[in-house]
C-alpha cells in the first residue's frame, strides 16, 4: 500500500442480509491509530456492461424504468455477474436479455468499482461487436426500451443531464474511445 497508507484491521465479518444478487455485510474495524469502529457495505458478484455497437457506428441503449428514482433512465446494458459466472458471460447474457441482440465479438476494454465507498463491487466494460438480432428476454422486473444513439448524441445528454446513470457515464468514458 505505501508508506503513507496503512491497511484498516478486520476484527469481525457477518453477512446481515443476502438475496441472490447482493449481500449486506457489518465488519468491525481498528485503524491504524488503534481507534475501532463499525463498516457496512453491499458485496456483490460484480457486473458486467456491454456497449453493443451497430455496423453503421451507432450505440444500442436503453430506456429502463428505475423504481428507487420513479424514472426513466437512458443507460447502456449492464447486469450483475452470478455465482460461478465468468465477466465475459455475464456480459453476453445482458446484452441478449436487454437488447435482444447477441454479437460476434466481445472485447473487455477496462472495468470500474461504481461506489467504493459502499461496495466491493466491481464493473468490467465490453465492447461489442458484429451484433445480430435474436430476440430480447427481459426479466419480469425490466421494463425496456432498445433504441440506437451516436457518439455525439451520448456525449450531448450526459452534459445536459439527459443521462444520469453513473454507471452509464462511467462505462461510457472507458468505453467511447473504442467506437468510432
Amino acid at each position: 500500500m505505501g508508506k503513507r497508507f496503512k491497511s484498516w484491521k478486520t476484527l469481525l465479518k457477518e453477512e446481515v442480509f443476502s438475496n441472490p444478487w447482493m449481500s449486506i455485510y457489518h465488519n468491525m474495524f481498528e485503524l491504524p491509530s488503534g481507534k475501532k469502529g463499525n463498516y457496512f457495505y453491499m458485496h456483490t458478484n460484480g457486473s458486467a456492461m456491454t456497449i453493443p455497437i451497430t455496423d453503421d457506428g451507432k450505440i444500442v441503449l436503453l430506456k429502463q424504468y428505475r423504481y428507487l428514482t420513479d424514472n426513466v433512465s437512458i443507460e447502456i446494458p449492464c447486469g450483475g455477474i452470478k455465482e460461478g459466472q465468468k465477466d465475459i458471460d455475464a456480459a453476453r447474457a445482458e446484452l441478449i436479455e436487454e437488447t435482444g441482440f447477441d454479437c460476434k465479438t466481445l472485447k473487455n476494454v477496462g472495468r470500474f468499482i461504481p461506489y467504493n465507498g459502499l461496495s466491493d463491487e466491481c464493473c468490467v466494460v465490453f465492447i461489442a461487436k458484429a451484433l445480430i438480432e435474436v430476440g430480447t428476454k427481459p426479466d419480469e422486473t425490466e421494463q425496456i426500451e432498445v433504441f440506437t444513439a451516436t457518439h455525439d448524441e451520448i456525449n450531448t445528454w450526459i452534459k445536459k443531464g439527459k443521462i444520469v446513470d453513473g454507471m452509464t457515464i462511467a462505462g461510457w468514458a472507458i468505453g467511447k474511445r473504442f467506437v468510432k
